[in-house]
C-alpha cells in the first residue's frame, strides 16, 4: 500500500471507509446509499452534491471490490504517468460525465415510460409516481473505473491482458473495446439494475477529455 502513488491510494482508502460507514449505518436504521447515491433530478430527494458523493458509495461487497482492483491495477499506472493532479481531475469529471449520462437515461425513460402516470406498478404494489421516482438511484465508481479503462486501452493498446475465461492474453485495446460494446448491448437489453449508459457514460467523457488534452498540451494518448 505504501507503495502506491498518492491519489490511487486515497481512493482506494476513502471507497473503502464510506463502504464500511455505509455498513454500520445499515445497522443503525440509515441507508447512506439512499442519502449520498445520485437519484434522478426530478426527485424530491435528489441535491447537485451526489453527482460527487454516488461515485464513492456501492451496493455490496462484489460491487466495490471489482471497482477498487480497476483503480489498484490501473489507476496506479495512469497516476504514474499523468501525475496526481491530472489522474484526480480525469477520475472526479468523468464520473460526473457518467452520472450525467444515467441521468439523462432516466429522463428519457420517465418521459417514454412513465410520465403520464401518477403511480407506478413496481411487481411488488403500486406506489406513487413521486415515491417512485425516488428509487430510481445510481452508486458506484464504475463510470470513473470505466474511464480508467478506456484510457489505459488508450495509452498501452498493445499491452498483453488475461482476462478470465478466455485462456490466451488479449491486447488492452481489444479488452476496452469489447466491454464497451458488451455494455452497450446490455444496456440496449432491457432493465437489469446496472447503470449499463453510465459506465459508457464515464469512457465517452474520458475519450473527450483525452483528445482535449492532446489536442491543446500534446500530452496523453491519442487514439487506438
Amino acid at each position: 500500500m505504501n507503495n502506491l502513488p498518492t491519489v490511487t491510494k486515497n481512493l482506494l482508502i476513502i471507497n473503502v471507509l464510506c463502504f464500511l460507514g455505509a455498513i454500520v449505518a445499515q445497522r443503525n436504521g440509515i441507508n447512506l446509499n439512499d442519502y449520498l447515491g445520485l437519484h434522478y433530478f426530478q426527485a424530491d430527494d435528489f441535491n447537485a452534491a451526489q453527482f460527487i458523493t454516488y461515485m464513492f458509495m456501492h451496493a455490496n461487497f462484489q460491487h466495490i471490490f471489482f471497482n477498487m482492483f480497476a483503480v489498484w491495477m490501473f489507476g496506479r499506472v495512469l497516476e504514474q504517468v499523468w501525475g496526481p493532479r491530472r489522474f484526480l481531475f480525469y477520475y472526479i469529471l468523468c464520473g460526473i460525465g457518467a452520472g450525467l449520462v444515467q441521468e439523462v437515461v432516466y429522463y428519457a425513460e420517465y418521459v417514454l415510460e412513465w410520465s403520464h402516470y401518477t403511480a407506478v406498478d413496481t411487481g411488488m404494489g403500486i406506489i406513487p409516481m413521486g415515491e417512485f421516482l425516488n428509487q430510481l438511484n445510481t452508486v458506484g465508481a464504475s463510470g470513473a473505473v470505466y474511464a480508467i479503462l478506456l484510457a489505459f486501452g488508450m495509452m498501452f493498446p498493445d499491452s498483453e491482458m488475461y482476462v478470465f475465461p478466455i485462456p490466451f492474453p488479449v491486447k488492452a485495446k481489444f479488452f476496452v473495446l469489447g466491454y464497451a460494446a458488451l455494455e452497450l448491448l446490455l444496456g440496449i437489453g432491457g432493465h437489469d439494475g446496472v447503470a449499463h449508459f453510465a459506465y459508457l457514460g464515464g469512457m465517452l467523457f474520458g475519450i473527450f477529455l483525452i483528445i482535449y488534452w492532446r489536442k491543446h498540451n500534446g500530452s496523453g494518448p491519442v487514439y487506438f
